[in-house]
């Protein structure tokens, strides 16, 4: 399945939902508040509808965080499906500062093998295809590394949700010089896997679709995100939807 999807043609699914999100962006909207409290704005369920009708052709099951809640005995059996956030940072999106994307991820048997992290509001896209690599706007990841850990450690930490927990991790980590910076979004894991940063701890509840497209990118870049308690790699399509601590590195 993986070898008749061309990742340039979900690039431009991303980027045409990006398109659609930012003349929305440019204008005043409303915003919802959905029962769990997290907001949602008319961008999201526009970016959504981009997406699905255009990855429908693959016949691949779908699942959105703007989607129909799905039960586990429905998903249980999928091998492949996409699992995609239309904006990943909405609280970002809300303060107009930039830093939300468009989230596309494949996954197969709980991996994610194909991922699209797209930045409309900075222009950024972030690319990766299992076996083929990862990209930031075509040039290949990381696009640094630092050989020198010990003596500075660059920490990415979520500019709207860093817990008591977070902040202690990271106070303990083990280095001459911790620089610390915020970030919104599904960027973190990106800044991870470019280079700009060494490590995006996260011990704070996420969702799958919150992850999956840029842990694609992680891995591909020689990266990996891992489960905090037990320290292997996350999964996806667990029945619960809700993603342990994890630690990207």
């Amino acid at each position: 399945m993986l070898n008749i999807i061309e990742i340039k043609d979900i690039i431009a699914i991303a980027k045409t939902a990006g398109d659609t999100i930012m003349k929305i962006y440019q204008k005043d909207f409303n915003v919802e508040y959905k029962e769990d409290s997290s907001p949602l704005t008319e961008a999201d369920l526009a970016s959504n509808r981009v997406i699905v009708q255009a990855l429908e052709k693959y016949n691949i099951p779908i699942m959105s965080e703007e989607g129909r809640s799905i039960p586990f005995h429905e998903r249980k059996a999928w091998e492949y499906y996409w699992c995609i956030d239309p904006i990943d940072g909405t609280k970002e999106f809300i303060k107009k500062n930039g830093e939300f994307t468009v989230n596309i991820a494949l996954i197969h048997n709980h991996v994610p093998v194909l991922g699209v992290v797209y930045a409309p509001a900075m222009n950024d896209m972030y690319s990766a295809k299992k076996g083929e690599g990862a990209f930031k706007n075509k040039n290949k990841l990381p696009l640094s590394i630092n050989n020198s850990p010990e003596k500075l450690l660059r920490v990415v930490a979520s500019k709207s949700h860093l817990s008591d927990e977070t902040q202690v991790f990271i106070d303990t980590l083990n280095s001459e010089k911790i620089e610390q910076v915020s970030k919104g979004s599904s960027l973190k894991l990106c800044m991870v896997a470019e280079g700009s940063a060494d490590i995006y701890p996260r011990l704070a509840p996420t969702m799958e679709w919150d992850t999956a497209a840029a842990d694609a990118i992680v891995r591909e870049s020689g990266k990996m995100t891992y489960q905090y308690e037990c320290r292997r790699p996350m999964l996806y399509n667990k029945e619960d939807l809700l993603n342990p601590w994890f630690i990207v590195k």
